[in-house]
C-alpha cells in the first residue's frame, strides 16, 4: 500500500493528480467526468491518486491568469462520492488557509487512513488571508491523533532563489511530513540541486531522507505554457522557446518531462535518494490530458511496471 509505502522510505512511487470539477456542475456532468477519469486510470499500475484542492492565488502575483479561477468541489467528498471504484489510495490536498479549525479537524477525523492520506498546502502569499496557518494546521493534525499520514509541497525552484529548500523539507518533517510533492518540473537542475542539499544534510545529521514525488504535466500550446508560468513553474528560456517553435509542442513536451524524469531517477537512484513521480494536465483539453496517460506510461516503464 502507498501509505507503507512511504513509511518504509521506498523510492519509484508512481501518483496521477487530477483536480475535482467546478462547483455547479450537474449531477450527470458530475458522474461522466469521474467515469472518464477512472476508465483511463484502471489499467494503470499507479500506487495512488491525487486531488488538489484549489484556492485563488491572485495575491501571489500581479499577472492576469490565463484561465479565470473558478472554484471546485471538495477533493475528499468528490473522491467518496464518484471515484470509490478506482481501488488506490486518495492524497486529498488541503489548502488549509481555506478552513476553520473544526472543519479541518472534521475531516482529519473522518478519514480513513488506509484509503486516505493528505498534503497540507499553505498560502499562496504572505498577504492572503487564511482562516488557519499552515503551523497551526501541523499542530491541529497532531492534536487530533489522526493517523493520515502527512505529505508536503516543495519547490525546487525556490531553492535555486533562496538556497534553503532543503531546510524547510526537514523543518516540515520535524512537524509531521513523511512525504513531498513538488511543484511542476521543467527547470531540471533547481530539482538536482534540491536532492543533493537534501542528500547531504541529511547524511550529516542522520536523517532518514522521506521521499520526494515529482510532478511531471505535458504542455501542449503556448495558452497552457503561459497557465504553467502563472502557476509558478520555472521554465528554462531556452526549453520554452523550443516549445514554441516546435511544430508538435505537445510532442516535444512529453520528450522533455521524460528526459527530466529519467535523468532525476538516476541521479537519485546513484545516491539511494527515494524519488516518485506523480503525473498532471494542467489543461483539460483532451490531447493534453491523453498526452499526461502517455507520459503516465511512460514513466511506469522506466520503474519497471
Amino acid at each position: 500500500m502507498l501509505a507503507d509505502k512511504i513509511k518504509n522510505f521506498e523510492t519509484n512511487i508512481l501518483l496521477y493528480g487530477i483536480t475535482p470539477p467546478k462547483k455547479g456542475t450537474e449531477a450527470d456532468k458530475i458522474r461522466d467526468i469521474a467515469d472518464r477519469q477512472m476508465a483511463r486510470l484502471r489499467s494503470h499500475d499507479i500506487d495512488g491518486l491525487i486531488l488538489y484542492d484549489i484556492q485563488d492565488e491572485a495575491t501571489r502575483t500581479d499577472e492576469e491568469r490565463p484561465f479565470p479561477f473558478i472554484e471546485t468541489l471538495d477533493p475528499y467528498d468528490y473522491a467518496q462520492q464518484h471515484l470509490s471504484e478506482l481501488a488506490v489510495p486518495k492524497i486529498i490536498y488541503r489548502a488549509v488557509g481555506k478552513y476553520a479549525p473544526d472543519e479541518l479537524a472534521d475531516f482529519l477525523n473522518r478519514a480513513s487512513p488506509d484509503q486516505t492520506l493528505t498534503v497540507f498546502v499553505g498560502a499562496a502569499s504572505r498577504s492572503q488571508k487564511v482562516a488557519l496557518t499552515l503551523p497551526k494546521a501541523y499542530r491541529l493534525k497532531q492534536e487530533t491523533g489522526s493517523e493520515l499520514v502527512l505529505g508536503g509541497v516543495t519547490i525546487p525552484e525556490r531553492h535555486t532563489s533562496k538556497g534553503d529548500e532543503h531546510l524547510r523539507v526537514f523543518e516540515k518533517v520535524a512537524q509531521g511530513c513523511r512525504f513531498f510533492v513538488s511543484q511542476g518540473v521543467y527547470d531540471i537542475n533547481a530539482s538536482k540541486n534540491l536532492l543533493s542539499e537534501y542528500y547531504y544534510y541529511g547524511r550529516e545529521q542522520g536523517i532518514p531522507l522521506a521521499p520526494i514525488i515529482f510532478t511531471l504535466t505535458p504542455c501542449g500550446s503556448q495558452k497552457t505554457l503561459q497557465f504553467m508560468k502563472w502557476l509558478g513553474i520555472s521554465i528554462p528560456k531556452w526549453l520554452e522557446n523550443e516549445l514554441i517553435h516546435s511544430p508538435d509542442t505537445i510532442d516535444r513536451s512529453l520528450e522533455f518531462c521524460e528526459q527530466n524524469w529519467l535523468e532525476l531517477k538516476r541521479f537519485a537512484d546513484e545516491k539511494g535518494i527515494p524519488i516518485g513521480c506523480n503525473v498532471e494536465s494542467v489543461a483539460i483539453r483532451k490531447v493534453e490530458v491523453d498526452a499526461s496517460i502517455e507520459l503516465l506510461e511512460r514513466v511506469a516503464r522506466s520503474m519497471g511496471r
